[in-house]
């Protein structure tokens, strides 16, 4: 198909060919329509290779296909990001996180190799030490250097059981200091937190095992439990810690039924326990099925009146993000992921030349302060994001002109590249696929 678009002239862009609906992000791209559409139904896991732990994937398999297929042979992945239907290209191109990356960093830190298409048609086998360049300047570019048709990713021993402890935590620099404590300490193989309130959070602590103590299972996966986040909250509620065994699936995809927890404003009863017995098996709906079903009414108003966004902060600025973010969303829960983020080529690596630790902060739900208007709360927020040497996770709504998105990543490998590989009459650059300012 690049090969025809070539002989055609190469006169438009081109992007893949998979429809908006169907992705996680909110985003609906209206480049689809424009650009020349390659089909990529690449959704195969090819091959496990258990002497070099490793699996190699097609770019649409998807996080849930992957752990059902690798967990019964003894695996699984490192990081395996949250929701069931991210794919691993959507994962490399633009980002995954999850629990574990305190430990492995993003999920493009988990990757050993990627295979591409790149605009003169040819097929480029990418490694740290065999076209490294390429290989470090893939991840966040979204699909503007070349189609990703395979990638490579290490695999650990899979264990039954995750042994997770709930510790709830008050006051906003007790929270702050506990969670980088836990982060830092490597025998946590899981740390996580949920803030409820500017000075209430739960921090959660796992670490896999095979051993469980049979009272305290708790297959949070079952269609008819509560909602992990409500599960969460009672022990903040009884201001007790506690311990639970979670199968490691269950565990995995904790957020998944209830889309973190975004399903409350969709269906507010749905964390009823009649609701969930007698139709919890039907939830979540497919965020693919909610977006194709959406009409352009109440996606605007979903925009104004409405928050999904992910930054990506330095630990040591967590306290600051924290009041910034009460500030400009009070947005509650927030979710809190630390990870590691080593000082590698690319768009993505620390201020200083050595790793360092960072958290995702994400906010999902509907914004309850007063004033809050979505351009210019959330350009507040990207000024702040940047001010700390933050990142934006790159699925949400950016509202940062070209020249503070490059104040945010670093783009010298990137350009560099794309002038190289002849990028530029094939693919827009990444800025203009993703920013608002860029599509208005």
């Amino acid at each position: 198909q690049v090969r025809e678009w070539k002989d055609e002239g190469g006169k438009r862009y081109m992007c893949t060919g998979r429809p908006g609906w169907l992705t996680v992000s909110l985003r609906v791209g209206k480049y689809k329509k424009t650009h020349k559409n390659i089909m990529i139904n690449l959704m195969d896991v090819l091959e496990v290779d258990s002497e070099r732990q490793v699996v190699r994937v097609e770019p649409l398999v998807t996080m849930g296909q992957l752990t059902a297929y690798l967990n019964p042979m003894g695996w699984t992945i490192p990081v395996v990001p949250e929701l069931d239907d991210l794919t691993v290209g959507g994962l490399i191109m633009g980002t995954g996180i999850e629990s574990s990356s305190h430990i492995y960093g993003l999920f493009q830190h988990t990757c050993v190799a990627y295979e591409l298409i790149l605009a003169d048609g040819s097929l480029v086998r990418c490694s740290p030490t065999e076209n490294s360049d390429l290989f470090y300047a893939v991840p966040w570019s979204c699909g503007t250097l070349g189609f990703l048709v395979a990638a490579e990713i290490k695999m650990i021993p899979a264990k039954k059981y995750i042994k997770l402890h709930y510790e709830p935590v008050r006051g906003l620099q007790n929270i702050c200091e506990k969670f980088a404590e836990e982060s830092k300490k490597k025998e946590n193989h899981f740390v996580e937190g949920l803030v409820y309130s500017l000075e209430e959070a739960v921090i959660m602590t796992g670490v896999l095992t095979d051993e469980a103590a049979p009272n305290k299972i708790n297959r949070i996966g079952n269609y008819y439990k509560p909602w992990f986040f409500k599960h969460v909250e009672k022990y903040l509620k009884a201001d007790k810690t506690g311990i639970e065994y979670i199968p490691s699936r269950h565990y995995y995809h904790r957020h998944t039924r209830s889309i973190f927890w975004e399903l409350q404003d969709i269906i507010p009863f749905g964390n009823n326990p009649v609701f969930r017995y007698l139709f919890g098996w039907m939830v979540p709906p497919k965020i693919s099925l909610l977006k194709l079903t959406q009409g352009e009414a109440i996606r605007k108003l979903y925009e104004q009146h409405h928050v999904v966004q992910d930054m990506l902060v330095p630990m040591k600025s967590l306290e600051k993000s924290i009041q910034t973010f009460h500030a400009d969303l009070n947005v509650y829960p927030l979710w809190l992921c630390p990870f590691i983020l080593p000082n590698n080529p690319g768009m993505v690596h620390p201020k200083g030349d050595e790793t360092e630790l960072y958290v995702d902060i994400g906010a999902y739900g509907e914004p309850k302060t007063k004033h809050f208007e979505a351009r210019a709360s959330m350009r507040q927020m990207e000024k702040f994001v940047r001010s700390v040497h933050g990142f934006q996770m790159l699925y949400a709504d950016c509202y940062m002109t070209r020249e503070e998105f490059w104040d945010m990543f670093d783009g010298s490998l990137y350009h560099e590249l794309r002038e190289k590989m002849n990028c530029k009459d094939a693919f827009p650059e990444v800025y203009d696929k993703i920013c608002k300012a860029a599509r208005h």
